[in-house]
């Protein structure tokens, strides 16, 4: 990938998403040049004065449904050759470490974030690349979930966090585990301890016991992830 990782995410609400992109670690990234972030408003698309962005469904039901035109066009105002248009869905792939390895490769991200009842089904058929969830339950829309998402992929895109790519290299789920226990000063707080391993200079006593902790806790607490190697590329 030659250039910065440019996102776009289409919603009805873009300033959900304009002071969360504009904090931390995506202000950085940002301003580094490592990646171009927007929001695009849905409702700039809509074809009527009152910027209708949804209508009733079809074969009736309770809710609005999302209008398929806003989306065609708004994507297709924004695409370019490589990009992945991914939608945020209930019933998308459950979002894992892997797949935030994979968005973070790419050039051109377009989220697609939904809100009423959902978005006409012929939206999904002919534009979407990618359907993501990040977890069983339901939100309001879709801004939500993308800006998780967005997040996690940002942070591994290249020169955005301190110390390369080995800042990313020891976390939970990177190798499929939680990330063992941390501490820092002072040594003794309140008369709780930090471990002696860590304060005795073996590194590789420090790397065993880490390992050891790591494993013991995804037993314990997600033994689910157990083989998983973290989640497998899609």
């Amino acid at each position: 990938m030659g250039g910065p990782l440019r996102i776009d995410v289409l919603t009805v609400f873009p300033g959900m998403l304009r002071g969360f992109f504009e904090e931390s670690i995506l202000k950085r990234a940002a301003r580094q040049g490592a990646v171009v972030l927007r929001t695009v408003d849905l409702r700039d698309f809509a074809h009527d004065a009152r910027r209708t962005a949804d209508d009733r469904p079809y074969g009736g039901g309770p809710g609005m449904i999302m209008k398929p035109e806003l989306w065609f066009e708004a994507v297709e105002a924004v695409r370019t050759p490589e990009a992945r248009v991914v939608l945020m869905t209930p019933s998308g792939k459950t979002f894992r470490q892997a797949e935030a390895r994979r968005l973070a490769r790419a050039a051109h991200l377009i989220f697609l974030c939904g809100h009423y009842e959902g978005i006409d089904e012929r939206v999904r058929e002919s534009l979407v690349t990618d359907e993501l969830s990040i977890g069983d339950y339901v939100l309001t829309n879709g801004a939500l979930p993308a800006a998780v998402v967005v997040d996690a992929v940002v942070r591994l895109v290249p020169g955005v966090l301190g110390g390369g790519e080995a800042a990313t290299l020891d976390e939970s789920f990177t190798e499929g585990l939680l990330e063992f226990p941390q501490y820092t000063r002072p040594p003794v707080y309140r008369g709780l301890a930090v471990p002696a391993v860590l304060q005795g200079g073996n590194h590789a006593e420090v790397a065993a016991w880490r390992a050891g902790q790591a494993l013991d806790r995804t037993a314990r607490r997600r033994p689910d992830l157990l083989g998983s190697g973290g989640g497998t590329d899609f």
